[in-house]
């Protein structure tokens, strides 16, 4: 009986211990863009995407938030007023649990995607088999979006 209260100690200890945040544990929290109109990029992450509007914790005008799910945010702000230069290079990536019907999405909305090569509605496979497009917001940013699992080859 001693043993296994022991036991059950032990694991409570490494399961409390190992749920804590370190100083050391770096975790993503979320990603902010400038934008030009922030009511008309989050019209665009709301109907492209899907994503919810959340509370905007600094409570300031020309900024809102948007939820990523798992506690992650996409905070647009249109405050900033000076030049942004981007190339594909500079993105951010979502994965879509049914990549078909984002595609479908896409194409319903007359909304452009483009291959990593810049080919018009194309999709890159991977070399891991996980098929990926770009798609472009009204300021310009680059969202790399990819499939949540590989094609069968």
């Amino acid at each position: 009986m001693k043993h296994w209260i022991l036991s059950l100690s032990f694991l409570l200890i490494g399961f409390i211990g190992s749920s804590q945040t370190t100083k050391n544990t770096i975790t993503f929290d979320h990603v902010a863009l400038s934008v030009s109109e922030v009511d008309a990029s989050v019209a665009f992450y709301e109907k492209t995407f899907l994503l919810k509007e959340i509370t905007n914790r600094t409570e300031k005008p020309g900024i809102r938030w948007m939820s990523l799910g798992e506690g992650k945010e996409l905070h647009l702000i249109s405050v900033v007023k000076e030049p942004i230069k981007l190339n594909k290079a500079v993105h951010f990536a979502l994965t879509v649990g049914n990549f078909d019907e984002f595609l479908n999405r896409l194409k319903s909305q007359n909304i452009p995607y483009l291959s990593w090569n810049g080919e018009k509605q194309k999709v890159t496979v991977r070399a891991d088999g996980i098929r990926q497009v770009y798609v472009v917001d009204p300021d310009g940013y680059w969202i790399e979006v990819n499939s949540q699992f590989p094609i069968k080859r």
